[in-house]
Formats: structure tokens, C-alpha cells, sequence
């Protein structure tokens, strides 16, 4: 197992990954993942299993205490002294879900987090997957203002 930060050359396996992971109206597109990785690659962690990227977490830091649909849009509103982390997506290949390997990721972005003083971590998530978040510590803070791809989100907030 091994987790590090993403860069240019992964963007093909990472869209590849995306489109595996949500129905296109959801997915984020090619040049949304260039953008992010243009502005903050060091928030954009990826596991690897045998040296294939098989889950991945990103997100920008701000000082905003809502995930708004804007964001997902404009990777230059993060802002590296923010002090919360979002994360955008957590994508793991269907293959290797249910075996722990997003919870692992997710637990090195808490504890990096913590490193760099960040008071909170935000996400939205549909309804069946708050159970799987508030194990992880994450609180339901209810419905989000969030439409992205057409579905409800709610938003999840795990305090440091």
C-alpha cells in the first residue's frame, strides 16, 4: 500500500477511475481534474495497491464552512491557509470497495489535516453513505444546498 499526492501524469488513470465511480452527470471531466491539480496537487491523495492507483481523495482548503457547487467548479478559490479541508470526491474502483482501503485514505487526510492545523474536514455525501462517514467521525450536519448532478447531498463535517 502506499498513499502519495497526484500530479499531471495520473490525470488519465484518475479520469479513468472517475467515470467508474459516478454516472457522468456527477463525474468530474478531465480538464475540471487538470484545473485542481493545477491548483492544489497537494491536496489530491492517491492509494496505490501493487502500483495501481485504486482509490483517491481531493479537495481544496478554504475558510468557508459550506461546500457550495461553486467549488467543485473553480479550483482557484482554494486557498492553502484556509482552515478547512473539503473533499470533493472519494473514489475507490469497485474491485477493492468494502475492503477498508477508502477509510485508510481517509484517515491520512485527517491525521495530515491535523499536521497542518486545519480545524475541520467538509464533504457532501448522498444518504446511504453517512453510516460509512460517521464511522470515520464525520458528523451529518443535514441536508446540503448542493445540486450537483442532481441529486441531494448532505453535508458531513469531522472536527479536528
Amino acid at each position: 500500500m502506499n498513499i502519495r499526492t497526484a500530479s499531471m501524469q495520473d490525470i488519465e488513470e484518475i479520469s479513468a477511475i472517475e467515470n467508474e465511480c459516478f454516472p457522468p452527470e456527477q463525474a468530474c471531466t478531465r480538464e475540471q481534474f487538470k484545473q485542481r491539480l493545477t491548483y492544489y496537487p497537494e491536496h489530491f491523495w492517491l492509494l496505490e495497491k501493487d502500483g495501481e492507483i485504486i482509490s483517491f481523495v481531493d479537495g481544496f482548503c478554504t475558510d468557508e464552512e459550506t461546500l457550495t457547487d461553486e467549488m467543485y467548479e473553480k479550483a482557484e478559490l482554494h486557498n492553502e491557509s484556509g482552515k478547512i479541508q473539503m473533499i470533493f470526491g472519494v473514489n475507490t474502483l469497485p474491485a477493492y470497495r468494502k475492503k477498508g482501503y477508502a477509510s485508510l485514505l481517509i484517515r491520512y487526510i485527517i491525521e495530515q489535516s491535523q499536521k497542518q492545523g486545519r480545524k475541520a474536514i467538509i464533504l457532501t455525501c448522498k444518504e446511504e453513505k453517512i453510516p460509512f462517514y460517521e464511522h470515520l467521525g464525520f458528523e451529518n450536519q443535514g441536508l446540503s444546498s448542493s445540486v450537483h448532478g442532481d441529486v441531494q447531498w448532505y453535508q458531513m463535517i469531522r472536527r479536528l
